[in-house]
């Protein structure tokens, strides 16, 4: 069995402005999971980060808001596992996936960045080898738009699939947290398929 995740951090940017913005779908994920399991978010400064314990299933897991923007998201990742003595493999990374349809969610572990920033510094201070929720929010179409893409709120269509990309990822913390990540990973991409529109 693998490791059971622990930490959870959500990929954003931390302005106001950035809030309803596609590039913040993680951290949307984690807001999402602290209010369902009645957490709330402090800043600690020695994580540079927006920190919530939750209990899910009896298990302590720590939902972490990176507050250096998307380009420098790893150090605060690396303290917290470092605090807690945890390894990459008890973490998971929730970021935005442009190379996935909106509706989309897959969970994968390792591989490169794929051009996401935030990935790219996690690997650089992490390693490679955690687990990441993808949630899709499709492509522009060109490179080069990429960017305003992100940083800007979808339109509604793709936000309610942001939406269920989310309450889906939801539906295997149980799993994450028991280290059944096979299990979570089978159980949220055959929901996904079968949603297919």
């Amino acid at each position: 069995m693998a490791k059971p995740v622990r930490i959870i951090a959500g990929l954003g940017n931390p302005e106001d402005r950035y809030e309803r913005t596609l590039h913040n779908a993680g951290f949307r994920f984690a807001d999402m999971l602290a209010r369902h399991f009645g957490g709330s978010f402090r800043y600690e400064k020695k994580f540079d980060a927006d920190c919530c314990r939750v209990d899910v299933h009896g298990e302590d897991v720590w939902l972490v808001k990176p507050q250096r923007y998307m380009n420098r998201s790893g150090q605060p990742s690396r303290s917290r596992l470092d605090y807690y003595r945890l390894g990459p493999s008890e973490l998971l990374v929730a970021h935005d996936e442009i190379d996935l349809p909106p509706g989309t969610v897959r969970l994968k572990r390792g591989g490169g960045h794929g051009g996401h920033n935030g990935l790219r510094d996690v690997i650089r201070h992490c390693g490679a080898g955690f687990l990441r929720l993808r949630l899709g929010v499709g492509h522009p179409g060109e490179k080069h738009e990429v960017t305003n893409y992100v940083l800007k709120k979808g339109p509604a269509g793709i936000e309610a699939a942001v939406a269920r990309n989310i309450d889906d990822a939801m539906g295997v913390l149980s799993e994450l947290v028991d280290g059944e990540i096979d299990a979570a990973t089978k159980k949220l991409h055959t929901k996904d398929t079968s949603q297919t529109e």
